[in-house]
């Protein structure tokens, strides 16, 4: 089973992987430890391990306070809501009702393909005076 993209946030004391690479709270590199170590720091300093980069060899941690955390998953929920939905694509199309054969066949057919292409389309015909 594929393995689902956790949100962000501390993990806690359980750490699959034996040596981690861990950044401090500034950003700045302690170096690869043992989880233990990890977990000893986290105590010492009321921080909690947040996992950043998970396919690399070892995999990447980083020591944050709770107001960090919430910063950094408020600005990854900003991010998604301004990236564009995928697959959902909504055309609009509108005419008169006094339209001409060749310009409906037109109009019909520009609406067939969007159909294909799994787009939404609204169509609004406006009556001819």
């Amino acid at each position: 089973q594929p393995k689902r993209q956790a949100a962000f946030g501390s993990v806690g004391r359980r750490i699959p992987y034996r040596v981690l690479h861990v950044i401090n709270q500034d950003g700045e590199s302690l170096g690869n430890m043992h989880r233990a170590e990890a977990l000893r720091l986290t105590d010492q300093y009321g921080l909690k391990l947040v996992l950043l980069r998970e396919n690399v060899e070892p995999p990447v941690y980083r020591l944050m306070t709770g107001q960090q955390i919430h910063e950094e998953q408020l600005k990854r929920a900003e991010k998604k809501k301004a990236s564009p939905k995928p697959g959902v694509v909504q055309k609009e199309l509108s005419f008169s009702s006094a339209i001409a054969k060749n310009d409906l066949e037109t109009k019909t057919k520009q609406i067939a393909q969007w159909i294909e292409r799994k787009h939404h389309v609204k169509v609004t015909i406006r009556q001819a005076k």
